[in-house]
């Protein structure tokens, strides 16, 4: 798993084993969604952390004898990491600003989980003053278009846009792949692949005059299979699935809207990765790399003769 995973998963490991001791390796593993390699792999990560000093009394306790041996947890040494988490000010207000931002670009039928969970926040970040005059203002596209460009992005279907381009001063119509929605001093955006442009493009939300969700699926996904020292591409691209691999590594799954980009990173891992589906998404890297192989040679017996 990526880096971020793990530590997201070892925060939350220490506090449940803390409350289960002796807890079997084959239960935690289950309830945390990963295999026992990855558990014991986790459990020596833990081994090495503590408080400051590194000391062995400042280091977390956990008996490996009986990890190994009896498949069994022991974790002492880690009280500090089983007390409720407490939001600061600063981060209490961050948070309650992203949930804002957020409802100026969510759908209708979206606004009320925002709003619930921004009261379970402010009410879990007690009496702050600060989050109470903290206020967002997103220029967004109307309800029904915005309704619809969600409904797209979720459902995974190309859109049939029409934008208003202020910098020519005239109207299009055109066929996007949605990527995101996303917000940028103020104004909430599209980024979708453009099949007039054939490229990557953002739309300012607020410029979208129609859309309609068709019934034709985006562009397809492209599964990797990556070897253990290729994995930062998991943590660098964003990636919407990822599984370990059995003996290490990973299977990712990327939106790819631009084969140029594809080539590129493929060629750049150098066997690192394999293309597992679509079939032949793969094969003008395959083919680059024979090109110059190929020139290579030449260049090799060119070199000889002189």
């Amino acid at each position: 798993m990526t880096s971020r995973a793990q530590v997201r998963r070892l925060l939350s490991l220490v506090p449940y084993l803390r409350e289960h001791d002796g807890v079997a390796m084959a239960d935690v593993a289950a309830a945390f969604g990963i295999n026992v390699k990855t558990l014991r792999e986790d459990l020596s990560v833990l081994w090495m952390c503590g408080m400051p000093g590194l000391a062995p009394g400042d280091l977390i306790d956990i008996d490996m004898d009986a990890v190994d041996g009896e498949g069994v947890i022991h974790l002492s040494n880690a009280d500090y990491l089983t007390r409720p988490l407490r939001l600061s000010a600063d981060e209490a207000l961050a948070l309650v600003l992203a949930l804002r931002t957020l409802r100026g670009i969510a759908g209708p039928g979206k606004r009320d989980a925002v709003d619930r969970a921004l009261k379970k926040l402010e009410a879990a970040a007690g009496n702050l003053p600060a989050t109470d005059q903290a206020t967002v203002a997103v220029t967004a596209a109307r309800d029904d278009i915005q309704a619809r460009v969600n409904d797209g992005l979720q459902r995974g279907k190309r859109l049939d846009l029409t934008y208003d381009v202020a910098s020519r001063a005239e109207t299009t119509r055109r066929m996007v792949d949605p990527l995101r929605v996303f917000v940028l001093e103020g104004y909430g955006y599209l980024e979708a692949w453009c099949y007039s442009a054939n490229a990557l493009r953002t739309f300012r939300l607020d410029r979208i005059a129609a859309v309609e969700v068709t019934s034709i699926d985006v562009a397809p996904h492209v599964t990797l299979e990556l070897e253990p020292w290729a994995v930062w591409v998991a943590e660098y691209y964003p990636t919407e699935a990822a599984s370990a691999r059995p003996g290490g590594g990973l299977i990712v799954t990327l939106h790819v809207t631009d084969p140029a980009w594809l080539r590129s990173l493929l060629l750049r891992l150098q066997g690192g990765a394999r293309v597992l589906s679509p079939e032949g998404a793969g094969n003008s890297a395959a083919e680059a790399a024979q090109e110059a192989l190929e020139q290579y040679a030449v260049l090799l017996g060119a070199a000889a003769r002189t």
